[in-house]
Order: structure tokens, then sequence, then C-alpha cells
């Protein structure tokens, strides 16, 4: 007679066991012990262990994370909404599209390579798991100084890994953002994105119902990588003392993951399955749990089922294990032989390991013996909810009061010249092509739009025309001065970089980066910033349609910047209608839509020229944001603009620098009267964007603009080789683009 795990664990209560290393308060195992009326096994140990950490437990951020909801603006487009493995949305002509934002920034400080390239390898299972065929990838990047040592170690690991699972994917990289900074530099942050497409009637859930179906387990075989991986590099600030604390990284492999994308998606189109689940932090773990969770019952599992790569792992690493390319899916029983069929076609291993039952638990076999009898919704949904103390920290008021306006200022045009040389060629505001030139913009085919352009563009229907654009923003200067209003500038400026495509914004999804939840300080921060873009969303009428909270990223007391990472989410009904940023028409005129003010404090400037972070962050006015998105949209798909760019990091002159490089044609601007010409180039007010107007469109742009209460100036005209602020100085593009141009392949080429 074999015997009985969980009943041996009822039968021996006091046997001691390792729930701290595991990452459990005292108080969380306490828990578990009152929820099972017993000791857990040491299967259920694990699995409570990694369900129940920060990143898959989001134990510490529920409490605000439920403002998304609670302030959800009322939309037709939101098909699926926060809970789901991505949100979904209409765009219109039957066609559904799916995206969203992660972070893989602990295990890329440990492994960049593999850290970055499974982070890109999980976010687009999310996307496959929903039904849709992924389409694009995004990556916004934060560094340390870039000059740093260890910057030069984790930047080319990330962008290889970056490049080497995109490219081999066949997915368009299609925007993102690469930033530098010292609070970065035990932390870099490493969230990746992607977008997927299907029809509204493909969509699919992860949920296990109807007793008697089948858990088919398929993919990649398991193996030892990553145990405890997201769950436990996560949930901890690094500490060397603890080896426990640096498990290995997953290892990713491209090639597999392009076989699991064709299999599932045929699988799909056959109508073979009922639920699904891709296996990503805390592995078959968070699989099982939460597929028998939202499901109508229960489930049974066989763990000597699972196919594995190390047969000597123990069934508590089998559940923890964070091995990639890996799904799950649920089949009913006469269409599991088709199903198995369509794996094997695709040469992807694909076994059954388990069934659907009619009760309410999650049983889990091991050699004949049963090693978990759980309620799957309390490893899944109920685990601790934590009401974190916060408190606005006691250096706020004088870091807000420590305001740029007492920073020296250019005192004549050449010392602007010098100035605008400095900040363009500043690593921040360079080029960015040495890294983004590493990943494949343009496969499939379908890419409009990519960096460094406002936001990505992809036609999804070849026919109408019909395409998405997708950008990704956020300012951690910004968000430390003032974190509520820090999240709207970022969720503002994203909304923006999508209108000056063309593209009317939709939904967002958000990556919410924030050091140790445990300091009141950093709390407050993310109470702030969640609240700041809950109100946001609201106001601009886009539903928050998921995301993801990393939390604990700091190296000892020193948290990073707050890091509310906001991608956008736009349509667009013809992409041919679509506004570059680059101006390649001599002659246009140059307007500058929206409202300039001395606003400097946390700017590129008050950075590059003097290293100084302080004061108040640009006001917001999401009405206005709203404005001019509308005029932005209108002038595109009235071909009344050739080119728009958003102002933003760098202010007007930064913009006008990147579309005259872009598009290799000069331009002569004029400093409208009464205005400080410095103020004019480096202000970062926001709500503004300059765009070229044809000389034919030009009354009828100005009257759509004056009519609506927007402020257009007319500030130049498009002209020549060389960017010439009249009055003040001249630089020849060649000089620009050097200095621009030569700075990040200086620093890492």
């Amino acid at each position: 007679m074999t015997l009985d795990t969980v009943k041996h664990a009822a039968g021996t209560p006091d046997v001691d066991q390792p729930w701290a290393e595991l990452g459990l308060k005292q108080e969380e195992y306490e828990r578990v012990r009152e929820i099972l009326g017993r000791r857990p096994t040491g299967a259920e140990l694990a699995m409570y262990s990694v369900m129940w950490s920060e990143h898959c437990s989001y134990k510490s951020s529920k409490v605000h994370l439920r403002q998304f909801g609670e302030k959800a603006p009322e939309t037709d487009a939101l098909l699926v909404g926060i809970g789901e493995n991505a949100g979904v949305v209409d765009v219109g002509n039957g066609y559904a599209v799916t995206f969203k934002v992660e972070s893989h920034n602990h295990p890329s400080y440990v492994e960049p390579y593999q850290g970055a390239a499974t982070g890109v390898g999980g976010i687009v299972r999310d996307i496959i798991a929903m039904g849709a065929r992924p389409v694009a990838v995004v990556d916004p990047l934060r560094f340390g100084a870039a000059d740093h040592p260890d910057t030069k170690r984790v930047l080319p690991g990330v962008v290889a890994g970056i490049g080497g699972y995109g490219n081999c994917l066949g997915l368009p990289n299609i925007g993102g953002e690469v930033v530098f900074d010292s609070c970065y530099q035990g932390n870099p942050l490493v969230n990746a994105g992607a977008i997927g497409v299907m029809r509204h009637e493909d969509i699919h859930l992860a949920k296990a119902s109807g007793a008697g179906n089948k858990v088919i387990l398929y993919g990649a075989r398991t193996g030892g990588d990553g145990i405890g991986g997201a769950s436990i590099l996560a949930s901890e600030t690094f500490d060397d003392s603890k080896p426990s604390k640096r498990p290995a990284v997953q290892v990713g492999d491209p090639f597999q993951e392009k076989l699991l994308i064709e299999c599932t998606l045929e699988a799909f189109a056959e109508k073979l399955v009922v639920g699904i689940q891709d296996l990503g932090a805390a592995g078959l773990s968070c699989a099982t749990s939460e597929l028998a969770s939202n499901g109508s019952g229960g489930m049974r599992v066989e763990l000597d089922d699972v196919p594995l790569r190390d047969s000597t792992l123990s069934p508590e690493e089998i559940l923890m294990s964070e091995s990639q390319e890996r799904m799950c899916a649920v089949v009913e029983p006469e269409k599991v032989d088709r199903f198995l069929e369509i794996c094997e076609k695709w040469d992807v291993t694909a076994t059954v390991i388990g069934e659907v039952t009619d009760g309410d638990r999650l049983e889990i076999f091991w050699h004949g013996e049963k090693i978990v009898d759980v309620d799957p919704r309390t490893v899944a949904h109920e685990g601790p909810v934590y009401e974190r103390p916060y408190a606005r920290p006691e250096w706020q008021d004088t870091l807000q009061a420590d305001d740029a306006a007492k920073l020296a200022r250019p005192a004549n045009g050449d010392e602007l010249r010098e100035q605008v040389l400095k900040l363009v060629g500043s690593p921040n505001q360079a080029s960015k092509s040495w890294i983004t030139s590493q990943y494949d913009h343009f496969v499939q085919g379908n890419t409009v739009l990519a960096s460094p352009e406002d936001s990505g563009m992809i036609r999804i229907d070849a026919e109408s025309g019909l395409g998405v654009a997708l950008a990704t923003d956020g300012n951690g200067r910004f968000a430390k001065l003032d974190p509520y209003h820090g999240a709207q500038l970022a969720l503002a400026e994203s909304y923006r970089n999508v209108a000056a495509t063309g593209a009317k914004p939709l939904a967002v999804s958000d990556c919410l980066n924030f050091g140790s939840p445990e300091d009141p300080a950093v709390m407050w921060q993310f109470a702030e910033a969640i609240r700041g873009l809950a109100d946001g969303c609201q106001q601009l009428g886009t539903p928050v349609t998921g995301g993801n909270v990393s939390l604990y990223n700091q190296t000892g007391e020193a948290a990073i910047h707050p890091t509310p990472v906001v991608a956008v989410l736009g349509v667009i009904d013809d992409v041919a209608r679509r506004t570059p940023v680059a101006f390649a028409e001599e002659g246009q005129l140059l307007y500058l839509l929206g409202d300039t003010r001395d606003e400097l404090s946390g700017s590129a400037w008050a950075q590059v020229i003097h290293d100084h972070l302080g004061g108040l962050p640009p006001e917001v006015d999401l009405e206005r944001e709203r404005l001019l998105a509308e005029i932005l949209i209108s002038a595109s798909r009235d071909g009344m603009i050739d080119a728009a760019h958003d102002l933003s990091d760098g202010g007007l002159v930064q913009a006008l620098v990147e579309s005259c490089l872009k598009g290799g044609k000069g331009a002569r601007v004029v400093i409208p009267d009464g205005q400080d010409p410095f103020v004019t180039l480096f202000s970062e007010s926001a709500g503004r964007a300059v765009v070229s107007v044809p000389r034919s469109e030009e009354l009828r742009f100005t009257d759509m603009c004056g009519a609506r209460g927007l402020p257009v100036t007319r500030i130049g005209v498009v002209d020549g080789d060389v960017l010439d602020v009249q009055g003040q100085f001249s630089i020849p593009l060649s000089e620009l683009r050097t200095a621009h141009e030569e700075t990040i392949p200086g620093i890492f080429g």
C-alpha cells in the first residue's frame, strides 16, 4: 500500500519546513496551515511559496491596483480586461488586439542575455494564450550610468537577448526606449511588451472547465532552470549573503517557441482548446492552480507524466521550475488525439498530465502518492493582501523646493549652441540606433513605423489598411519629484506619441517599477502613482487592461526612482495616413502646438548641463492632451500635416534635431516675439507637438486649431542643411549628426 503524503502531513504537524528559505513570512506559513487544517506537504509548500510571492500574488499592490477597476472609464472597445493573461480591445472590422507589458528586471541583472530573452518569450506566450498571433514586440529599458563598467556588462547582453529571441521568432521590434540613470545601477529595468491580433471569435481564456476534459502539457521539457526564478528574484532585494535569492535564470529557446506558436494557433483554428495557460512565473504551480481556480471544477494531475530534461528533479522542483516555452491546454477527450497529432506535426512534445474533475480540489500525484490536495483558489487568488504602511517622505518637500530656476542659464547664442550640442549628444538624448539596429523592425512586412518614430505602428489588415500603434513612456525623474503627476505625465506622453502618428488612443497597459514595498516612502510613491494613473486613464477614457508590478527594485537601502512605464495602444483606420517624425519636404511650414511655460525642473537640460534633480515637474492638463490628440489625428487623416513630433525630453530643440536628422532636411526657426529663446528651446512643458504643414494646407490647419481653441504658433520653415535659430545660432546637420549618433557606439561599440 502506497503512502499518502497528504495524510502523512496531517499526522506529523511538528515537522520543520523551510518556509523562510522559500520566501514565505512566518504569518504566511501559519496562514497556509490554517487554510489546510494541517501542515503543508513539501509540494504544497512549494506551490504556496511561489504563488504567494510578490511577483505572482501582488500582495503589496492589490489594495491600490483596485482603482484601475473602480475608476475604469466606460468604453465599448474593451473585450477582456484585468485578470487574464493580457487585455483585449476591439479595433474594428472584426479584429481584436491583445497587448501587455511585463518586467524581467532582476533576472536580467543576474544573467543579462537569458534574462532579457526569456522576458520576451514570456510576454509573447501571454499573447498566444489569449488566442492571438503575436505581431510585434517593444522593449522599454532602463540602465545605470552609461559610462559605468557594470552598465557595459548588462546593456550589451540585454540588447543581444532581446534581439536574438525576437529576431528568431520573426517578430518585429517596433518601439520602446532606453534611459540611463545612476539610480538603476544595481537594478536595470528590462520591461518587455507584445501585441497580438485575432478575430473576436478567437479569444481564449485561462480556465479549466468540463469534468473529464484532459489537461495537456506541451512545449519544452521541464528542467531545473529558473526554479523559483521570477517569484524569488522579484520578491527580494539583492543580497550576496543569501544565495537562495539568486536562483538560476531561465534559459530560452526561441526556435522551440516559434514551433509552440504555430502549433497553438493551429489547435485554436480547429477549435480544439477549451482553456489555456502559458507557463511563466511559478511554472506548473501557476498553470494548474489558475486553470482550476478559474474553471468550474477541480483538477487531478499526475506529475510523473511531466516530460523532464532532468530525471533527478524532485516533485517540488518540477512544480516550481520556470523552464521556458511551455503551455497547458484543456482539451475535450474526443479531441485529444487530434491535438497531439498537431503537436507531433510541429515537433512539439505533448503529454496528457491530468484531467478536470467535478470536485473543487486540485490534487497532484507523484509515484502513486497524493502530494497536493488544495483548494486551487487559495493558491492562485486568495493569497495574503497587505495594506503596507505608507507616508510621504520627509525629504519630498526639500526635493520639490530645490527648483531648477536657480540654475545658471545660457547667456547668449554661443552658449545656447554649446548646450544644444551637449544635450543632443548626451546618452539619454543621443540616437539609440546602435541598439535598435540589432533588432529586426520589418520582418513579416507589416511594420509601417518603428523606432525612432513617436510610436511603432503595425498594419493588421492588408485590404483596408487598418493598423495599430503602440508607444511606451515613463520618466522616473518626474515621478521622483511628484509620483502622482509623474505617472500622469508618462500616460500623457505615451498618449501623445500615439496620436502624433495619427492613431486614436484606445487603452493602456503598464509596468510599475518601484523599490521595496516595506519602505513607507516607496509605498507612498507607489500609491500616488497608481492614483495618478487611474485618475488620468479615467479622464482620457483609456482603460487599463492589465500589466505588471515589479517591486524590490533596489540594492540595499537605495531604491530606483519610481518608474511607472505606460504603454498606450491606438488604432488607425488606414496606415497609409500615418504621420512620421521626419521633416522631408523643403518649404513646409513649422508650427508649434500648445503652450510653452518656464518648466525646466526634472528636465533633460537640468540633468545634462547641471546634474540636477529638484523642483516640480511640468503641469499636466489632460484635457489639453485630449484636444492636441484630436487635432493631430484629424490633421493626419485629412492630409494637413506631413510630419509630427511630440515634445518631451529635451523640449523643442531635441524634437527639431531629431526630425531634421531623420528627414535629412534643415530648418530655419524664429523665436516668437516676447519669448525667452532658452525657455522656448529647452522647456519640457507637456501637451505640445511640432508639425510640418504643406503651404497649401496652412490656412485649413490653422483654422482648425483656432476653431478648437488649441494654441498654434508658426515658428519656421523646413529649409537647407542647417538648424538655424535666427538671431541665436546655426548648426550644420552634419555637426548635429556627429554629436547625436556617435555617443552610444562610442561607449558600447
